[in-house]
């Protein structure tokens, strides 16, 4: 059986220890245009992106001809997706181009065509998207090729999720799932990060993540907490682009914010709460001691007319100390702003 607590692809392992992988989904944004498709390669690469998602669209395979127009668009999805399909041999040329990069290429087959073409191609691993999710013939088809999957489950419950993870747990494969709403844009009353507990405690130690379609990265960064591992965005260079999903896409500037962001929240996770040893130098300033705020003569008794406490840190009898002070006798001259010393005080 494949380790749950993490996955790996390529030579990033992916799991709670390490931080989060950060998915640019290029997905369709470059519009069949080739030349845009490389530029958002190499502006995730420079945004210090891992990795690369496109999607595989062997339309005959995947669709009947139809005139059903997605909410986000003005034509019809087989228009859209037709425009949209790259040849297999460009589909090679943008992973070779990814790969050179030292990025890891990723794509999501939408047939079994795609699915074939993809393993061909031999790309590390395979992400299926929230429609292809109970689309069981499939998924049992990817998982015969033995690769890795990430698996999105929009539009999706526990139940149907379930069969899907069954398919992959009986092929002994490396997985991991992504929470998603599929609403483009989603509100955020509706991307309901509480579904990564229900998804935690259904599948335990399975890797989750998060594939987020609203606006901005606030949502994934509120998603490290609960776990993700995985978060996936839609990407474009440019928002000003034609195309469905620019709306829902981040660009190069929020991707670099969410790659540096989501590392130093990983980063910042766990603990407990005690004084750290790194803490001691701003300890020596910041706490405050007790000292003589006039002079005191040996024989008398101490209070607050002539102790308190004052910074520095640093002397021996700490602030949190100073009421088990008061009455004492001194045995000794102290004069006015000098740290009181245990030796000071008379048993």
């Amino acid at each position: 059986m494949k380790n749950k607590n993490e996955i790996k692809l390529g030579s990033r392992l992916i799991g709670i220890n390490h931080p989060p992988l950060v998915i640019p989904e290029i997905g369709i944004n470059h519009e069949g245009n080739i030349v845009k498709a490389k530029q958002m390669i190499l502006d995730a690469y420079k945004a210090g992106a891992e990795c690369v998602k496109f999607q595989c669209h062997v339309i005959d395979d995947e669709m009947l001809e139809n005139n059903v127009i997605p909410k986000n668009a003005n034509e019809s999805i087989w228009t859209i997706m037709k425009r949209c399909s790259f040849s297999e041999k460009e589909e090679i040329e943008l992973k070779d181009f990814t790969e050179e990069l030292g990025l890891i290429y990723l794509s999501t087959p939408f047939s079994r065509a795609a699915a074939d073409r993809l393993k061909k191609i031999d790309i590390p691993a395979f992400k299926i998207g929230s429609g292809e999710c109970n689309n069981y013939p499939l998924i049992k088809h990817i998982a015969s090729f033995g690769k890795p999957v990430i698996l999105s489950t929009g539009m999706n419950d526990i139940q149907s999720i379930s069969k899907s993870i069954m398919i992959l747990e009986n092929a002994n494969l490396e997985y991991a799932i992504l929470h998603t709403t599929s609403m483009y844009p989603t509100p955020y009353s509706k991307v309901r990060l509480g579904a990564l507990d229900d998804l935690k405690n259904s599948f335990p130690n399975v890797v989750i993540g998060l594939s987020d379609h609203s606006i901005g990265n606030y949502t994934c960064f509120a998603a490290i907490p609960s776990g993700a591992s995985i978060l996936e965005k839609h990407f474009t260079s440019d928002k000003t682009w034609p195309g469905p999903d620019i709306s829902t896409s981040i660009d190069p500037t929020q991707l670099a914010d969410l790659i540096i962001g989501s590392k130093a929240i990983h980063d910042s996770l766990g603990g407990t709460k005690t004084i750290l040893k790194e803490e001691q130098s701003t300890i020596d300033f910041a706490y405050a001691c007790v000292v003589s705020i006039t002079d005191i003569h040996k024989g008398d008794f101490l209070s607050k007319e002539n102790i308190w406490v004052k910074r520095p840190g640093n002397g021996e009898i700490k602030a949190e100390n100073f009421e088990s002070l008061l009455n004492k006798k001194i045995n000794v001259d102290i004069s006015k702003n000098t740290q009181i010393t245990w030796n000071m005080i008379s048993d």
